[in-house]
């Protein structure tokens, strides 16, 4: 995240950020902090090797890269 006020240089972070929420966090009841490690590291692991985009020609971000 970039400087305060700067908008432009925060909508990638913020998007992906409502995605975490909206995918993942919302779906689920949180008890600990240890659980909210656990499934945003499962999250992101899911996000960058297995979620598909139809932006990338339907590829992970891994396989696009």
């Amino acid at each position: 995240m970039s400087r305060k006020g700067n908008c432009h240089d925060n909508a990638p972070i913020e998007s992906f950020f409502n995605l975490l929420k909206r995918e993942c966090l919302y779906r689920y009841n949180i008890d600990d902090l240890t659980e909210l490690k656990n499934l945003v590291a499962k999250y992101i692991n899911w996000y960058n090797n297995k979620r598909i985009s139809l932006k990338k020609n339907r590829l992970s971000p891994v396989e696009y890269k």
